[in-house]
Formats: structure tokens, sequence, C-alpha cells
């Protein structure tokens, strides 16, 4: 149970820093510089906690082993980060960015996947994307 809530934990709380952090990049700094160091500081991260971490295999070992989705992820992440610290530059609220975005989300990925992983569509997620589409409603009203 515990190897299947503590990873929830963990995106929880780094998604709080996250939006903090995202909130609280300097006004004078260019948003694609600061990714540039936030990278910087995850690539050394990383790197050293899959040195200690590791279960024998060394890094070039796992390289042989990519395939597209780390190029296109790290893409991904940049388009993500930046959007967030645009966002917030732009006058969104930490209270409401978050919320919006992950209704969004929730509901179009309801859709992606029924589309491409033939998950199916029933009666609980209807009323779920009817939902996230009221509280989109709701906060964003003045």
């Amino acid at each position: 149970m515990l190897s299947y809530i503590w990873p929830l934990g963990l995106i929880v709380l780094s998604n709080i820093l996250y939006q903090i952090c995202a909130k609280n990049m300097s006004a004078k700094m260019d948003p694609l510089a600061s990714l540039t160091v936030t990278y910087l500081t995850s690539a050394v991260c990383s790197a050293a906690l899959y040195l200690v971490l590791h279960r024998g295999e060394s890094i070039r070992e796992q390289i042989t082993r990519l395939n597209w989705a780390p190029f296109v992820f790290g893409l991904v992440l940049v388009g993500l980060e930046a959007g967030y610290i645009y966002a917030y530059k732009a006058g969104w609220k930490v209270s409401t960015l978050p919320i919006v975005q992950s209704a969004i989300i929730a509901v179009v990925l309801v859709i992606v996947g029924y589309m491409l992983y033939r998950e199916p569509i029933n009666r609980n997620k209807i009323i779920g994307i009817v939902l996230c589409i009221a509280g989109l409603f709701f906060l964003n009203r003045p």
C-alpha cells in the first residue's frame, strides 16, 4: 500500500512547491534563462540520484534503451514550465491557474485515454467531466 501512496504524496508536494517556485521566478530574469538553471539543477540531481540508487547498470547501459519519449518529454516540460511562468507573469493567481489547467487536462485525458489506450468512458467519467466544466464555470466567474 505504501508503494502506491508515497508517489502520490511526492507528486502533491512537488506540485505545490512547483507552483510556488513558478509564481516566484524573478521578474527581472527571462523565463527561459530561469529554465536553463532549473534544468541544469535537475540534471545534476537526477544524475546524483541515479548514481546513489541505480541497480548495478551504468548510465551508458541505460542510454542504449532510449526511445523517442525522453526527448519529446524534455520538449514538453519546457513548454509546460514556460507556460506556467508566463501565465503567472500575465497575472494568473496561484489559487486558480493549477485548478483551471487540471480540469481542462482531466477532460482532455479522458478522451485521449479512450482514443489512444482504449480506456472505457463510463458514467462516472462523464459525471466527472461535467463537474470539471461546472467547476471551471464557477472558478472563472467574477
